[in-house]
């Protein structure tokens, strides 16, 4: 027999204190709603979390923070998060030595590589332009109804070479899609690529778990629960792992893709990439610039020297770099991607000591084409579920499909339809 756990009913019960789930929870609470928020983890943060390990700041996988997203400007103190931004650009490292793509309208003295003959052709230039301006420029809600189609296609459709491609748009997207076939959906580059060419990618000070941090403080004292593991949804609420049962009129789950699959059987949900991510001590950094360095030959997704984007991410003086594989290499991968990164650093790399290893499983939903750009939230009345496996592999996406849901609540409370 379930025990109740004697402080409800609820109004609301949101399963999961990710980016979504903190959305939902905050839209819900200023609407008035009575919420409880509960998190399987000891805090909040879903994806999105940081650890400390030996004076080390340590994000859970390589992330980055976009600043043009508008989800993000209406819920995020940005001043609060004394964020650092990386250069604007990657340096590509070719069989030909590093070149540089830079946006040549922010920093049009270090777009040399960009040059006819360097990194692209004069044609593939003009079509990088043309292709850009049109992202940029164009309304998002154009981008969104746009015909869909892999990204490897757009990029043919907009006259961009095959050599390009395979050095610089392939080795760099793999590391913001996790998959390196370039099989994206087409609409969802678009929207990335004008989100890059708008934005800033910077880091906070704290890590990028300092941005769940800030949105689980803005919630009412007491809504927020953490090592709360919910094991089952019921009938009148949800089950918690250790047997009690909270009461409640509706029930929100923002959790990842599989666990929403478990607590509402019969959701389809997209597959998962997994992602895992190095972390090194260096004594001297092998690149003073917070720049992302990307491989040609994709022996790696992406590196960086993340004490040159946010010095007090060490606390010894060594610099601390970060890089990131597809799946979970073992060993020798490792000893392999190593080789790599002193060959893209230009390098020794026998003093670089292994500080944390994460692998993250479900980092993304797999976003194929055709791509619907944001599912249904509303299971049925009373039952919903948010995340970005609900919308788009993205903090953007993760934070809309939370307003959804909470609208779709809202409107069911307020018609009657959930009782």
């Amino acid at each position: 027999m379930a025990r109740t756990t004697g402080d409800g009913p609820y109004d609301v019960v949101v399963v999961g204190a990710g980016a979504a789930g903190l959305a939902c929870a905050g839209d819900l609470c200023e609407a008035g709603s009575r919420v409880l928020l509960l998190e399987a983890a000891e805090e909040a943060g879903g994806r999105m979390r940081t650890d400390r390990v030996n004076g080390f700041t340590l994000d859970r996988g390589f992330q980055v923070f976009n600043t043009s997203y508008p989800q993000v400007k209406r819920r995020v103190d940005l001043k609060a998060l004394r964020l650092r931004p990386f250069t604007p650009g990657v340096l590509v490292h070719t069989d030909d030595g590093p070149r540089r793509f830079t946006d040549p309208s922010r920093r049009p003295g270090e777009s040399r590589d960009l040059l006819p003959g360097r990194l692209a052709s004069g044609r593939d230039l003009l079509a990088l332009a043309a292709l850009s301006a049109r992202d940029a420029l164009a309304p998002a809600a154009v981008l969104r109804r746009g015909g869909d189609g892999t990204t490897r296609d757009a990029l043919a459709r907009a006259g961009v070479s095959p050599h390009l491609v395979e050095t610089f748009f392939r080795p760099f997207l793999s590391g913001v899609f996790l998959e390196d076939r370039l099989e994206t959906s087409a609409r969802f580059f678009h929207l990335v690529w004008r989100s890059m060419l708008r934005g800033t990618l910077c880091l906070p000070a704290g890590g990028i778990g300092a941005v769940p941090a800030q949105l689980a403080s803005r919630l009412p004292p007491g809504v927020l629960r953490t090592s709360a593991p919910v094991s089952a949804l019921t009938p009148g609420g949800v089950l918690l792992a250790d047997g009690r049962e909270t009461a409640a009129r509706a029930v929100v789950v923002a959790t990842g893709q599989r666990v929403a699959a478990e607590l509402l059987p019969g959701l389809r949900v997209p597959d998962g990439r997994t992602v895992t991510t190095l972390y090194h001590a260096v004594p001297r950094p092998p690149l003073e610039e917070p720049v992302l360095v990307v491989d040609s030959r994709r022996r790696f997704l992406n590196t960086c020297v993340l004490t040159a984007v946010q010095p007090g991410f060490s606390s010894d003086g060594r610099a601390l770099v970060s890089t990131s594989v597809l799946g979970s290499p073992g060993p020798a991968d490792g000893k392999a991607v190593l080789d790599a990164l002193g060959e893209a650093y230009g390098v020794g790399t026998d003093d670089w000591e292994p500080v944390h290893r994460v692998t993250v499983a479900d980092a993304l939903p797999a976003m194929p084409a055709p791509l619907p750009l944001s599912r249904t939230v509303r299971r049925e009345p009373g039952r919903y579920v948010c995340g970005d496996h609900r919308a788009t592999g993205s903090l953007q996406g993760a934070l809309a499909s939370g307003a959804r849901a909470a609208r779709a609540v809202l409107d069911d409370l307020r018609t009657g339809a959930v009782r």
